[in-house]
């Protein structure tokens, strides 16, 4: 990991702080990092957090431990410190990759599942329109691969709801008006599986936030890298197209060695963050805007994969292969969470 590696890192945490609601600040165009002191903890340090704590009304070392508990699980770093009035120390780890790429094979599609919503209980009001259905269903996924036991009240009065509650809590421990059932804010809009197919009429009104007018469905039929949908189908058969074409060279994946490939470990290593957000906001969105950056890594970084010309395969190309096939376990498991298929080929 570079430091231009690790500022991009330490600038993704700072927005993930502001997303969750952690932070209220604007986020920085850029973070900077150096290296750290003689003497000093680690390899690299930054001061965001004291150039953020004027406008977030809170120290830097409340900042500083935000930011940690964000950047502690990252690929490529072995430990991150608080030192001092609230800088950030980094001490790289020599392979990161491949933990990350171990990790998705062991979890396969299940990747980014987690139990942080475990004791949180979640109803939804019975539903009839069918954005708001569809929308509700695929957050009652989310929380429950994060832990959550969600579900939706039978014969509840859907008046009683709430709008998107700001925090989940044990249900146990939740006030009565909070136990009631839950709805989410929703601009309807119509599911059209018959004309659009199963997968465009989902992403149509997945894929917009739910207060958002969904897409425009017709654009999603159109095979081309300007659809979203198509950009990230396509990346998973690009990767079964890479494994098929690796198979015929005589070689398989296998992290051997180091990658760099910064973007992709980066995406494949914020999925768990992705969802766990997703659930949390009620907010399927965050997971198709998460799977297009993820797709984008991956197209940018295939070409690297299959040996070149006369080039024999080698640990590079193995590694690089293992990368790629774990980025189409993260594709094929978060399309999964939407209900869209994940094709071997388009």
């Amino acid at each position: 990991m570079t430091p231009a590696d690790l500022s991009l890192t330490v600038l993704h945490a700072v927005r993930r702080a502001v997303d969750d609601g952690a932070l209220r600040v604007d986020v920085p165009p850029t973070v900077k990092v150096e290296r750290a002191r003689p003497g000093g903890v680690g390899e690299y340090a930054s001061n965001v957090a004291l150039t953020l704590a004027r406008s977030a009304g809170r120290t830097a070392l409340d900042i500083a431990g935000i930011l940690e508990e964000r950047l502690r699980d990252t690929p490529g770093l072995q430990a991150v410190d608080v030192t001092g009035p609230g800088f950030l120390n980094f001490t790289l780890r020599p392979d990161a990759g491949g933990e990350l790429v171990r990790a998705v094979r062991e979890a396969g599609d299940t990747y980014g599942s987690g139990t942080a919503l475990a004791g949180v209980t979640v109803r939804f009001a019975d539903l009839t329109e069918s954005r708001a259905l569809l929308v509700t269903e695929t957050v009652v996924r989310l929380l429950r691969s994060q832990g959550a036991d969600a579900g939706f009240a039978q014969g509840a009065d859907a008046g009683f709801g709430q709008d998107q509650p700001a925090q989940d809590r044990p249900a146990q421990d939740a006030p009565a008006h909070e136990r009631t059932p839950q709805r989410i804010h929703v601009h309807p809009g119509a599911y059209e599986p018959r004309s659009l197919g199963v997968d465009a009429a989902r992403w149509a009104l997945l894929r917009a936030a739910p207060q958002d007018r969904p897409l425009d469905g017709p654009p999603l039929l159109v095979q081309h890298e300007r659809n979203p949908l198509f950009r990230v189908r396509y990346a998973h058969s690009r990767v079964r197209r890479l494994l098929d074409n690796a198979a015929q060279l005589g070689f398989g994946p296998a992290y051997e060695i180091p990658v760099h490939a910064p973007e992709l470990l980066g995406v494949l290593g914020d999925h768990p963050v992705a969802l766990l957000t997703a659930a949390r906001h009620r907010a399927p969105d965050r997971v198709a805007r998460h799977l297009e950056a993820t797709a984008d890594a991956l197209l940018a970084f295939q070409h690297t994969v299959l040996p070149l010309g006369d080039e024999k395969p080698s640990a590079a190309h193995r590694s690089r292969l293992a990368l790629a096939e774990a980025a189409g376990t993260v594709l094929a498991g978060g399309l999964s969470v939407l209900g869209i298929s994940a094709p071997e080929r388009i």
